[in-house]
């Protein structure tokens, strides 16, 4: 949702997606830095491709580009699967260096199956020299310092059973065996498909695309890339007490659900978790939080957007500016006209004017003078992060609104014992002793204090 309040542009968006060979994944699975040197060689052969194409489209020499990747490590069966979600923006801006002029974004056509391909191999070719590089550096140092956690790890990859009397076989699985021979995921990915491009065991995806100004699309979009690695709707407790997960999609050998124990899915959960101070979201190029034209592109993080008509101001700046006091007073979101004041439509021009703005063209004044104390109203982020109409009355279906805030105690009285409510709050109980013994009460669990002592 911060994505695509505060940082996308309305521009279109490509969602590149590249999928790094098995040895690749076990390598960058806890090496942070290896993941990052990883992803630099892939963002910079894409923008490479598309400053090429901007170049040979209208002959350029200042172009910038702008990307959000998603580190993902996970696969449609909670295999240990890192791979990179690229939100790229679908073409490049330019600018005039020193001009302080804003810069203009110039859309590309979708790239070709030879465009794919060669972002790939460039990328490749880039993996190649910095594995050389780190060729001395070469030792495992995960099953040097945590044996369990690489165990776990190697399982995973391989889609094997890491613990228990089943270790070493491969993961049982549910559905309708099409294909004569089973396709093993440690040799052939089930996810590949032949539309996309191969190279020396990465692909590379480009097909999804969302069009500029389609806020709605690009939130799911970026939901899907943020998601987590497990969906409850999509775990099921069988009748033995095993758990069946459902694939996102069916493989290719027919196969839908994976079949676990308990303790299963708790060893396959564990290699997901990212090491420590590793963020899993970056931001390149121009939406870089460096980048010196980041503040013309984004979309404008100082003026919250009008929950309703009723408070709508329009799409200009509104600036009052009382005789008296020389200031106008905003309230409930709405700007105050004291009796006597002027009111003039013009964009902000000195600190000492309160303004409110919901255009979305770029004020001329400086991006630090902005107020960034942005926030949505709670009703807002309901329904928008969880789909819930919390001010929707139950009866009539019409939406809440807020008509006084009551503060006087006598007041507040009345009105309970109108609506045959309790006019006090309850009263504060004491916390139950705790008892001498572990056990199971109605109210869960006791615990014994005694098991808490401090240790020499």
């Amino acid at each position: 949702m911060n994505l695509v309040d505060h940082v996308l542009p309305d521009v279109p968006i490509r969602q590149w997606v590249l999928t790094l060979p098995y040895q690749l994944r076990y390598r960058c699975a806890y090496d942070a830095r290896l993941t990052s040197a990883v992803l630099r060689a892939f963002i910079r052969a894409l923008f490479a491709e598309l400053r090429r194409r901007a170049r040979r489209r209208w002959d350029l020499r200042a172009e910038q580009c702008g990307a959000v990747t998603f580190i993902q490590r996970f696969g449609s069966a909670l295999n240990l699967n890192l791979h990179f979600h690229t939100l790229v923006l679908d073409g490049v801006y330019t600018y005039t260096a020193g001009h302080g002029q804003a810069p203009r974004f110039l859309l590309l056509p979708p790239p070709n199956a030879d465009e794919v391909a060669r972002v790939l191999a460039g990328t490749a070719r880039r993996i190649q020299r910095l594995l050389e590089a780190r060729a001395e550096d070469d030792s495992d140092a995960l099953a040097r310092d945590e044996p369990l956690l690489a165990l776990l790890a190697a399982a995973s990859l391989r889609n094997r059973i890491a613990t228990g009397p089943h270790r070493g076989e491969p993961w049982r699985r549910i559905g309708d065996r099409v294909e004569p021979r089973e396709v093993e995921q440690a040799d052939e990915d089930p996810d590949a498909s032949a539309r996309v491009p191969q190279h020396g065991g990465m692909s590379l995806h480009a097909e999804v695309a969302v069009p500029a100004r389609d806020r709605r699309r690009l939130e799911r979009l970026c939901r899907y890339v943020a998601r987590p690695a497990l969906a409850h709707e999509r775990l099921e407790e069988r009748s033995d007490g095993r758990l069946a997960l459902r694939l996102k999609t069916r493989w290719r050998d027919g196969t839908t659900h994976i079949l676990m124990e308990r303790s299963e899915l708790i060893e396959r959960l564990v290699p997901l978790i990212p090491p420590p101070r590793a963020h899993q979201v970056r931001y390149h190029g121009i939406l870089a939080p460096s980048a010196s034209q980041r503040d013309w592109i984004v979309p404008d993080t100082w003026s919250e957007e009008p929950a309703d008509d009723s408070t709508r101001l329009g799409r200009d700046f509104i600036v009052c500016i009382a005789r008296e006091s020389g200031e106008a007073v905003g309230v409930a979101g709405q700007p105050h006209i004291p009796s006597g004041a002027e009111v003039r439509r013009e964009k902000p021009s000195t600190s000492t004017e309160r303004e409110v703005s919901l255009s979305s063209e770029k004020p001329t004044c400086d991006a630090k003078s902005r107020d960034r104390s942005h926030r949505m109203r709670w009703a807002s982020l309901l329904q928008r992060v969880f789909e819930i109409e919390a001010l929707r009355c139950p009866r009539c279906g019409s939406t809440l609104r807020l008509i006084a805030a009551i503060e006087d105690p006598t007041v507040a009285r009345k009105i309970l014992a109108c609506l045959k409510l309790p006019a006090r709050a309850p009263p504060l109980e004491p916390a139950e002793a705790a008892t001498a013994t572990l056990g199971q009460a109605e109210g869960g669990w006791l615990f014994d204090q005694s098991l808490i002592h401090d240790e020499p």
